[in-house]
C-alpha cells in the first residue's frame, strides 16, 4: 500500500530511493494531487515534497489521512504551516546540512561582485587582455563593513567566514545575540546606513515579504551592495531594480528571485549584478544530505518514532 507521495521533480536516485523505501506515488506539483486517483489518495500519510509552488489547506484537504509533509530545503515559506497545524498535520524541513553551500556561495557572490570576476573572465577570453592589457581596476572586500539582516544558522555561517576577510560585522535580527566584537542593529535602515556590504538571510513568506523595503536599500548608499541568499520576496525588488539602474546603489549579487526561473528582464541589462540561478545548496553532497534528512524524517514519521527536524 502507498503511504508516501512524492512532489516534485527528483533526482533519478531520490526518485529510486522514496520509491524503494517508502513506494511513493510521484507526481511534478501540489496542483496535481486532485489528479491522483481518489483510492490512493486516501491511503498517503507522509509527502515527500520538493519545489515553491504552493501546498496550502486545499490541497491538504485532498489527502485526508495525511500527517506529515517532509519539506527538501530549509525554507518552507511554499507550504501553509498554519493550515497543517490546523489540520494535526506535522511539517519537517532540512536545515543545518546546507548552511556551509549556501554561506559558501554569499560570500562568492560578493567578491564576484566587487572583483568584478565574470566580466575580467570574458575580458580575458576575448582576447582583449592580449590586445588592450589589464582589465581595469575594480573594489577590494577585506576590510570593509557588513551587514546580515537574519543572524540565524545560515546568517551567522556567512558573518563567520568574513571575519576571515577582517570585515567589521554588524546585524540585525528581533534580539540581539551572543556576538561578542559585533554590532546588532534594531532595525535594518539603521544596519544599512552603517554599512558598504549588506546580506539577506531571512526566511521567507508573510512575515519578511519586502522586509528589505526602498528605505534600507536607499540607506545603503551608492557604494553599497546587496547579496541575497534568501528567497526574493524579502527584498522589495521593483526598487531594488531601480537603485542599480539609476546607481543609488553599487551592486547585488542575486541568488533568488520574484518570479523565478522567469526573472524579470531588467536584471539582464545590469553589468553591476551577479545573477545565479537560485544554486545556493546546490551541491552534489549536500542535495544528497538534504535528501537523506528528508527521508529520515518520512521513515520516523511512518514508524510512529519522533521527528528529526519539526517545524511545527
Amino acid at each position: 500500500m502507498t503511504e508516501t507521495l512524492a512532489i516534485g521533480a527528483y533526482t533519478d536516485d531520490d526518485t529510486a530511493a522514496l520509491r524503494d523505501g517508502f513506494q511513493a506515488h510521484g507526481i511534478a506539483g501540489p496542483d496535481g494531487i486532485a489528479a491522483v486517483d481518489g483510492g490512493l489518495r486516501a491511503t498517503v500519510r507522509a509527502v515527500a515534497f520538493k519545489g515553491h509552488k504552493s501546498f496550502g489547506a486545499a490541497e491538504m484537504d485532498l489527502l485526508p489521512k495525511l500527517g506529515l509533509i517532509a519539506n527538501y530545503g530549509v525554507g518552507y515559506d511554499a507550504i501553509d504551516v498554519a493550515a497543517a497545524s490546523a489540520r494535526g498535520i506535522k511539517v519537517t524541513n532540512t536545515p543545518d546540512v546546507l548552511n556551509d553551500d549556501v554561506a559558501d556561495l554569499a560570500v562568492a557572490m560578493l567578491l564576484m561582485q566587487g572583483r568584478e570576476t565574470i566580466q575580467a573572465n570574458d575580458w580575458a577570453r576575448s582576447g582583449q587582455w592580449a590586445q588592450k592589457g589589464e582589465y581595469r581596476l575594480n573594489r577590494k572586500m577585506s576590510g570593509g563593513k557588513v551587514g546580515i539582516v537574519g543572524l540565524g544558522r545560515i546568517g551567522r555561517e556567512i558573518a563567520n567566514r568574513l571575519v576571515g576577510f577582517k570585515m567589521d560585522i554588524h546585524y540585525h535580527s528581533r534580539q540581539e545575540k551572543q556576538t561578542p566584537g559585533w554590532t546588532w542593529h534594531a532595525d535594518p535602515v539603521s544596519l544599512a546606513q552603517s554599512v558598504d556590504f549588506l546580506f539577506v538571510a531571512l526566511v521567507g513568506g508573510p512575515a519578511t515579504e519586502g522586509y528589505v523595503s526602498r528605505a534600507v536599500i536607499d540607506a545603503l548608499g551608492p557604494r553599497g551592495v546587496i547579496v541575497n541568499i534568501s528567497r526574493g520576496s524579502t527584498i522589495d525588488e521593483a526598487a531594488l531594480l531601480d537603485a542599480l539602474e539609476s546607481g543609488r546603489i553599487a551592486g547585488a549579487g542575486l541568488d533568488v528571485f520574484r518570479n523565478e526561473p522567469k526573472i524579470d528582464p531588467r536584471f539582464y541589462a545590469l553589468p553591476n549584478v551577479v545573477i545565479q540561478p537560485h544554486q545556493g545548496s546546490g551541491t552534489v553532497e549536500t542535495r544528497i544530505e538534504m535528501a537523506a534528512l528528508q527521508r529520515r524524517n518520512v521513515a520516523a514519521y511512518l514508524a510512529g518514532k519522533a521527528l528529526e527536524t519539526p517545524v511545527n
